[in-house]
C-alpha cells in the first residue's frame, strides 16, 4: 500500500527516451472540460436566457490557423439547457474577453460595442496627435469650442427652467394656513349649530313633557304591562261571539220586544173623579204642602209589573 505513493519511479540505466513512441494525435482533436457561461447569452432556437456562470460539461478544441502573440485560440461548444441547440464561442486574448460565434446572441452587446468604438477613436486620435503638432492644435479648439456649446445650452436649460419654475413657498405657506384657518372656521361653526339643534330639541321635548304633566295630574305614571298578543284577538272577537249567541237565541225563542216597545203598547186608563172625594176636598181646604194626592193603584201596579218583565229581558238576552 505504500508503493501507490512514491513519486520517484525507478530508471534502469539503459532507458533511451528516444525510443517510445509517439501517439498520433489530431491537432483538432476535442476535450471534455469543465466552465461556466462567460457572458449573458440568449438561445436564437428556442429564446431561452443562459445566464452568466451557469455550469457546462462543454467540448474544448484548438482553433486552426489562429493565434495572437503566440497564444493559440480555443474553441467552446455547449448545449442549450432547453432545446439542446448548440452553442459555439471561443477565446479572444487581445481583448481579454470571449466572442460568441455561433448558435446563440451575447446580451449587452450594444454597450460592449460602443465602449470599443470609443476606445478604437481615442487611440486613433492619439496616433495622429503623435506625428502632427497642427493636428493637436485643432483638436484642442474643438474641445473647448464643444466645451463652451454645452455650457450654453446647460444655462438655457436652468433659465428655462426658473421661468416655467417660478415657485413662491412663503405665499405657498400663507395659503395653505389660510386654508387651514377656514377649515377649522367651518367645523367650529357646523359644531355650534349642532350644538343648538340639540338645546332647541331637548327643550321642546321638555316642554311636551311639562304640558303632559299639567292636563294629566291624576294620573298615575306606571309601567306599561305587557300585554299578551292573543289579547287583541279576543277582544275583536267577543263583539262576533256575543251577537251570534244573540241571533241563535232568536232562531229558538223567539225575538224579545224591548222597554221602548213595551212601553209604547201599554196605555193608563184615567178615572173620573169621586164625588165625595171632591166634597171633601173642598171642605178641607188646598194643603199644598202638606197635603197628599191620592194615585192610581192600578196604574202603579201595571208599570211595575212592565218594568220587572224588561228587566227578565235585558238579562235574557245578556
Amino acid at each position: 500500500m505504500s508503493e501507490r505513493k512514491v513519486l520517484n519511479k525507478y530508471y534502469p540505466p539503459d532507458f533511451d527516451p528516444a525510443k517510445i513512441p509517439k501517439l498520433k494525435l489530431p491537432k483538432d482533436r476535442q476535450y471534455v472540460v469543465r466552465l461556466m457561461a462567460p457572458f449573458n447569452m440568449r438561445c436564437k432556437t428556442c429564446g431561452e436566457y443562459i445566464y452568466k456562470g451557469k455550469k457546462f460539461n462543454a467540448r474544448k478544441e484548438t482553433v486552426q490557423n489562429e493565434v495572437y502573440l503566440g497564444l493559440p485560440i480555443f474553441r467552446f461548444y455547449i448545449k442549450c439547457t432547453r432545446c439542446l441547440a448548440e452553442i459555439t464561442f471561443k477565446t479572444d486574448p487581445e481583448n481579454t474577453d470571449y466572442t460568441m460565434e455561433h448558435g446563440a446572441t451575447r446580451n449587452f452587446q450594444a454597450e460592449k460595442l460602443l465602449e470599443e468604438e470609443e476606445k478604437r477613436m481615442q487611440k486613433e486620435r492619439e496616433e495622429e496627435e503623435l506625428n502632427n503638432p497642427m493636428k493637436v492644435l485643432e483638436n484642442r479648439t474643438k474641445d473647448s469650442k464643444l466645451e463652451m456649446e454645452v455650457l450654453e445650452n446647460l444655462q438655457e436649460l436652468k433659465e428655462l427652467n426658473q421661468r416655467q419654475a417660478n415657485v413662491d413657498f412663503e405665499a405657498m405657506l400663507k395659503q395653505y394656513k389660510e386654508y387651514e384657518e377656514e377649515q377649522k372656521r367651518k367645523e367650529e361653526e357646523e359644531d355650534e349649530q349642532e350644538m343648538k339643534a340639540m338645546l332647541e330639541e331637548a327643550q321642546n321635548r321638555r316642554l311636551l313633557v311639562d304640558s303632559d304633566s299639567d292636563e294629566e295630574p291624576a294620573k298615575s305614571r306606571t309601567k306599561p304591562v305587557a300585554e299578551k298578543p292573543t289579547t287583541i284577538l279576543q277582544e275583536d272577537s267577543q263583539p262576533q261571539i256575543k251577537k251570534l249567541k244573540t241571533e241563535s237565541w232568536e232562531r229558538s225563542v223567539g225575538k224579545l220586544n224591548t222597554k221602548s216597545q213595551l212601553a209604547g203598547l201599554v196605555t193608563v186608563k184615567k178615572q173620573k173623579p169621586d164625588p165625595t172625594l171632591a166634597n171633601g176636598m173642598e171642605n178641607q181646604g188646598t194643603t199644598a204642602n202638606t197635603g197628599s194626592f191620592p194615585t192610581a193603584t192600578g196604574t202603579t201596579s201595571s208599570l211595575s209589573l212592565l218594568g220587572a218583565y224588561s228587566d227578565s229581558e235585558d238579562s235574557a238576552s245578556d
